[in-house]
């Protein structure tokens, strides 16, 4: 029976020994129970293999960003390229140590002789002890994986915010001197419509104040040149009066003196 035993668990951990995680057909599930592998770097993976294909060896995993020598030595054992994919959950089930430790000692009084040895229950005892040990180490392992993936997600989730942050930050920067850039266009195109719009308003007012000043000495020559001619007008008139008013006043004298002189 002692035999018989030890070599179930003998199959039981050869068939752990074999069976591993295919990273050719495995998903992202599969992947993440992998150790130090969460959704980050199990998305990583199968992106890997999407764009350039199946890996060629166990080594390649390495070539997925974020996936180095340290990470390949404690996932080596469980992973494949070939085979059958067969996660480390799924792997623990059909050899469960600590089960078929307990269903040995059950039946072994029922085949075993009336009076066994001490050696033989000494051997069963600590055979038990090592296998609870190493369930207690497996459980161990089980429960420190997701606490190591969620350190894992939580360092990829503050790397995202910092980046985001830092996006936004320089986004407000670039918008920021936009901004200070179109404004300093604008004042700077309104300064100079200002002084096109002043300048041209000084030139037209100029050029009224000249034309007016022509305009109003073209007047005064023009009424100075009409009051000239009038005054050489009533010159004329008032000489051509007097030159008549002499040569009437003679004409009657002739005529006065040529009558006298016709009286008997």
């Amino acid at each position: 029976m002692k035999r018989f035993v030890l070599a179930i668990l003998a199959l039981a951990w050869s068939c752990l020994a074999l069976a591993a995680v295919n990273l050719n057909t495995a998903s992202k599930e599969d992947l993440e129970a992998l150790p130090e592998i969460g959704p980050v770097k199990a998305q990583a993976i199968i992106d890997y293999r999407n764009a350039n294909g199946p890996f060629k060896s166990p080594e390649d995993v390495m070539k997925v960003n974020g996936i180095k020598e340290g990470i390949y030595g404690k996932i080596k054992g469980d992973i494949s390229v070939s085979g059958a994919n067969v996660p480390p959950a799924a792997k623990a089930a059909p050899a469960s140590p600590s089960s078929m430790a307990k269903s040995a000692p059950s039946t072994a009084p029922a085949v075993a002789p009336a009076g066994a040895s001490e050696s033989m229950k000494s051997e069963a005892k600590t055979k038990k002890t090592n296998t609870a040990k190493a369930d207690a180490s497996m459980a161990k392992t089980d429960a420190a994986a997701p606490a190591a993936m969620t350190k894992e997600e939580k360092a990829a989730k503050a790397k995202e915010a910092k980046e985001a942050k830092a996006k936004a930050k320089a986004d407000k920067a670039a918008k920021a001197k936009a901004d200070k850039e179109e404004k300093a266009a604008k004042a700077k195109a309104d300064k100079e419509e200002k002084a096109a719009k002043a300048k041209a308003d000084k030139a037209e007012k100029a050029a009224k104040s000249t034309t007016d000043a022509d305009t109003k000495v073209a007047k005064a020559s023009t009424a100075k040149e009409e009051k000239a001619a009038k005054a050489k007008a009533d010159k004329e008139a008032r000489a051509k009066a007097k030159a008549d008013k002499a040569a009437k006043a003679k004409a009657d004298k002739e005529a006065a003196a040529e009558a006298k002189a016709a009286k008997p």
